[in-house]
């Protein structure tokens, strides 16, 4: 497991962009699940599996789609490269020591990344874990519904004190962090179902050893526990809704949210990125929909543009009469450095025409501001994702790469307590949320830090919590950073 921010940010690639294309000669994936324009495939013949032959085709898909070519080197000889990602991580060096493709171009299975964007599905204990590098302690950050370590009473707020394959060799979290590398993470074993861990436990029902098994099961977008909600405060209803992730079934679960906050006349609303790290383009675009009852149809959602060999490709995506959209006058979006890609998409969509009214809460965004297509090769389950175009919003605002805390029109910095639930009014940064929401000052992020008096109580200012993070990282795991 890396630690640091720039560590995880090797293993963190976050997507943007829709369903794959099919086929197996290197036809580029349609963005919004194929609406708009479509990239004209260069047809590539049928070849070998073999590493080599994998691996030029990897460099001829960059040579064609790639949005930064001016970094790729004129030639490299990919023999020294024992695998296709080795390859790809050396091509694209350049414009990740630029900041501008961290780990965001990749290879990936198809068939992994199709059944986890189409329905969540994922094999783990179905926990999310966040760290705290500071104390050397780990956290259960969120618990998915429907998987087996929520079943076993495993929720948000747990901390996990120990790990083994059975409840007699148990290593504490303390020596996994102390051992530095991907020991913590590898301690949880691979993603794969029947897979069996012993954790040891402390909660409000005390320290205890659970045994769970991962199994296959599928992700909800939308927690129904606590991801859709009303809150009252200051004689006011709030709509709250949590998206974890932008998946094809995030779509109809933010209709029904929305929809819920439509009848109820909410003109003030929280929507809580916090671990969202990005998915699909098509249904960002949808929720912004969904907030956007006021905004005109030819007002812009966002620009998408790609190199410029590639212009015919550009897009200009426009606000669309959602049937479930309300018209918020305020907006708070709660997020943390793992809030990327998607979720940054709907949050600058709004600053050009909210400014002020769209707030920041919680901490600055991850900063990725480029998105991915993705070349299928078919008879090696190969799908290669490219960064190939820069998303803006209305007023030409992209090249975020270090966050969205000063672009948009306010922020306040809140801290994220996982002793509550997210929505509580009582956490944290929903508290936050709710306060600025209300007119009540609070301290910018990037600001001076809080005083003793202002900072919320039961939350060390000296904790530094961060998700943990594979080393290899799944489908799910890229689009859910800590998920295991």
């Amino acid at each position: 497991m890396v630690h640091s921010r720039t560590a995880r940010q090797l293993v963190s690639a976050l997507l943007t962009l829709a369903l794959a294309g099919c086929g197996g000669g290197g036809s580029p994936g349609a963005p919004t699940g194929g609406r708009g324009a479509t990239p004209t495939p260069t047809p590539t013949p049928t070849a070998s599996c073999s590493l080599r032959s994998r691996q030029d085709w990897a460099a001829a898909q960059l040579r064609e789609w790639y949005l930064f070519p001016e970094t790729l080197p004129a030639s490299l000889d990919p023999t020294p490269y024992s695998t296709v990602d080795d390859y790809i991580d050396a091509l694209t060096a350049t414009a990740r020591a630029e900041g501008k493709d961290r780990f965001f171009t990749y290879l990936t299975s198809i068939a992994e990344e199709n059944a986890y964007f189409s329905s969540g599905a994922t094999a783990a204990f179905g926990i999310r874990l966040q760290t705290d590098s500071v104390a050397n302690r780990l956290y259960v950050a969120d618990a998915y519904e429907g998987a087996p370590a929520l079943a076993a009473g495993i929720d948000r707020g747990a901390e996990i004190l120990a790990i083994g394959t059975n409840a007699g060799d148990l290593r504490s979290v303390t020596s996994l962090l102390a051992a530095g590398g991907s020991a913590l993470g590898n301690a949880f074993g691979p993603a794969t179902p029947g897979v069996t861990r012993a954790l040891q436990i402390r909660d409000t029902g005390g320290t205890r050893v659970i045994s769970i098994t991962k199994a296959d099961f599928a992700i909800q977008p939308v927690s129904p526990r606590f991801g859709a909600q009303t809150l009252s405060a200051d004689g006011q209803r709030i709509g709250y809704v949590n998206l974890r992730t932008f998946i094809e079934t995030s779509e109809p679960q933010l209709r029904s949210a929305f929809d819920s906050f439509r009848i109820q006349g909410i003109n003030q609303v929280i929507v809580d990125f916090r671990y969202n790290g990005g998915g699909l383009l098509e249904p960002s675009q949808v929720m912004a929909d969904l907030l956007g009852a006021n905004r005109f149809t030819s007002d812009v959602v966002n620009y998408l543009t790609y190199r410029p060999s590639k212009a015919s490709e550009n897009e200009t995506r426009l606000f669309r009469r959602q049937p479930q959209a309300i018209g918020p006058l305020r907006i708070a979006f709660i997020a943390t450095e793992e809030t990327a890609s998607a979720s940054e998409l709907v949050i600058n969509a709004f600053t050009p025409y909210l400014k002020a009214n769209s707030i920041l809460v919680g901490a600055d965004t991850y900063g990725k501001p480029v998105g991915q297509i993705a070349i299928d090769r078919t008879a090696c389950d190969d799908r290669l994702r490219i960064v190939a175009f820069a998303l803006q919003n209305a007023d030409r605002q992209g090249a975020y790469y270090n966050g969205l805390a000063s672009t948009v029109g306010a922020s306040c910095q809140a801290a994220d307590n996982v002793d509550r639930q997210m929505g509580d009014p009582a956490e944290a940064s929903t508290k936050v949320a709710i306060d600025t929401l209300a007119g009540r000052l609070c301290v910018p992020i990037g600001g001076a830090a809080p005083t003793a008096s202002l900072r919320t109580p039961g939350v060390n200012a000296r904790e530094r919590r961060e998700l943990l993070v594979a080393a290899r990282p799944n489908a799910a795991q890229r689009d859910l950073p800590g998920t295991f």
